[in-house]
């Protein structure tokens, strides 16, 4: 079976994740510090695809099937 992430794109996220340990990765337009080991990964793929990596996109966003059980439990709260 082929794989599914570049040996390239694991080294840039093996790189990112060295940031976050050493307390420099910043992230986006905020530049706030990025304490995060998932938001880490995702910054590392994310660099990845723009460096034209082997990378699978990314997973589409998910709906909540809760929604209307949620704003009925609110409402019921409320009286």
């Amino acid at each position: 079976m082929a794989r599914k992430y570049s040996r390239k794109a694991s080294s840039d996220v093996e790189r990112v994740m060295k940031k976050r340990k050493a307390g420099t990765l910043r992230s986006g337009r905020s530049k706030k510090k990025v304490t995060s080991r998932k938001q880490a990964i995702a910054i590392g793929l994310s660099e990845a695809r723009a460096k034209g990596r082997k990378v699978p996109k990314k997973a589409a966003r998910k709906t909540s099937t809760n929604r209307k059980t949620t704003k009925k439990r609110k409402a019921a709260k409320k009286r």
